[in-house]
């Protein structure tokens, strides 16, 4: 075969696969995260690729930032602000990047030699390409494929970790300034009672005991407030990072109280249906699977060649004084593995995919139990801060008011009031929690039903806090 006609083959081979390569596409890859931004979260996301992306970005946080911040309002912010988010979809461009290089055919290497002696003049030109990388470019196409979807998917995980835990951030700043608000309060009353205390044990109307008492009363009540201080600024600061502010402006636009519980409450039957239907992780191993599934067939298909290139060869020598001579021929190398038959790398093929294969299976399981388990604790805490929004905060008032009747009348003395003002105090607290840990527990079921984040912080901060206030 001479090396026109080589060439010429080469060239229309090309020229058919890179008809099929894929190109880069118009949003970056981005439209699979927006797509489940906008239908698991009702919010609009943007990777920041020019300064008019980012100008744009910044004069919606800034809006955003004028009005009293609402959960939605921080997760848009964090989602249009937040660096680490940006950093994923960074990584998506370069898993799309990878997609593209992956889906075009394998480039002949071209060499020349040029070789000149005393009596001789020696030319090669040579043209290179591998055989099995062009048999296989098709399958190892469509694998790249998969990869860049899973990527998309990855990088709308990291979309949905991110909303989750602002809007936990957001709930826990808003939960524990109404705690200090509710303990300043309290301390605003437990102050004055005990200079009421101290002015009257001067005339001899108050003993010292119950002096001692109300200002014991008002020492622990401030320290609760130091404490709920301290939270409140470490919530604020953990909400400021995730929106992806430099400035510490969040405490300015943050409400006094949490939003009030929804009237309606969602089944399980829906809830665990949900889980398997959008739960973006077993999407992402269900990718996994199919792509090792495509790589075990290319192991199958291409077990016993190693090395299989063609190369189509021209050749010029002239020796001194005689014409030159053209010559061309077409060479093959093959490699035979004569003591290894493929048979351990489609065994190791098997294997990894029968991993995915179980893996997905049990992230199946899990996630139907997480659905469970986290519509349990949506359940209970919501039934907890219904209990003590509709009858231990009133039954606290009456007490709190009936007690104080009676002291007026002296017929309870002034430590039976205090223990009433501090248990009053102490209930409001573990109202405030209940139903913080509601707004959490709520999160923690649209996490199980999306994926995104881990259940088990969040577990742990509602089971310590269930069991009533924190004593602070």
């Amino acid at each position: 075969m001479s090396s026109h006609i080589c060439g010429r083959v080469l060239a229309i081979a090309s020229a058919a696969l890179l008809s099929a390569c894929r190109t880069f596409s118009p949003d970056g890859g981005m439209g699979t995260v927006a797509t489940i931004a906008s239908q698991g979260l009702n919010k609009d996301v943007v990777r920041v690729s020019s300064p008019t992306d980012a100008a744009h970005a910044q004069t919606r946080v800034a809006r955003l930032l004028r009005a009293p911040l609402s959960a939605d309002a921080a997760v848009q912010i964090a989602l249009l602000n937040n660096a680490e988010l940006q950093a994923a979809y960074n990584r998506l461009g370069v898993a799309e990047t990878v997609a593209v290089q992956a889906s075009r055919p394998p480039l002949p290497s071209f060499s020349y030699d040029w070789v000149k002696t005393s009596i001789e003049l020696d030319i090669e030109r040579q043209v290179l390409a591998s055989v099995l990388q062009l048999a296989t470019w098709p399958a190892r196409s469509r694998i790249a494929g998969v990869r860049f979807e899973q990527a998309q998917l990855r990088a709308a995980e990291e979309t949905l970790r991110i909303a989750a835990e602002t809007r936990k951030a957001y709930y826990s700043a808003v939960g524990a300034r109404q705690i200090l608000v509710a303990l300043n309060s309290a301390k605003a009353n437990a102050a004055a009672s005990a200079e009421l205390a101290g002015k009257l044990t001067e005339t001899g109307a108050v003993n010292k005991l119950d002096q001692a008492r109300r200002q014991v009363l008002a020492s622990e009540i401030e320290a609760q407030v130091t404490a709920a201080k301290l939270k409140a600024a470490v919530a604020e600061e953990r909400l400021t990072r995730l929106m992806g502010s430099w400035a510490p402006n969040v405490a300015a636009v943050l409400p006094s109280t949490l939003p009030p519980l929804p009237t309606k409450s969602r089944s399980l039957a829906s809830v665990e249906q949900e889980a398997m239907d959008k739960r973006v992780d077993l999407e992402i191993a269900r990718l996994e699977v199919e792509a090792l599934a495509r790589s075990y067939g290319l192991t199958r298909s291409t077990r016993v060649v190693n090395v299989l290139n063609a190369s189509g060869i021209s050749k010029t020598q002239k020796v001194k004084g005689e014409p030159s001579a053209d010559g061309g021929g077409f060479d093959i190398a093959f490699e035979v593995p004569i003591y290894d038959f493929g048979m351990a790398r489609v065994r190791e093929a098997e294997q990894h995919y029968f991993e995915a294969l179980n893996k997905l299976t049990a992230m199946a399981i899990n996630a139907r139990s997480e659905a469970r388990e986290a519509y349990g604790a949506y359940a209970s805490t919501r039934a907890i801060a219904v209990q003590y929004e509709q009858k231990v905060l009133p039954l606290r008032q009456t007490i709190s008011e009936q007690t104080e009747l009676q002291y007026n009348a002296m017929q309870v003395d002034a430590f039976a009031l205090l223990e009433a003002a501090r248990e009053n105090a102490a209930s409001k607290v573990a109202s405030i929690e209940a139903k913080r840990n509601f707004w959490l527990a709520y999160t923690g079921l649209s996490v199980a039903v999306l994926g995104g984040d881990s259940l088990s912080q969040l577990d742990g901060a509602i089971v310590a806090d269930a069991s009533g206030p924190s004593g602070d």
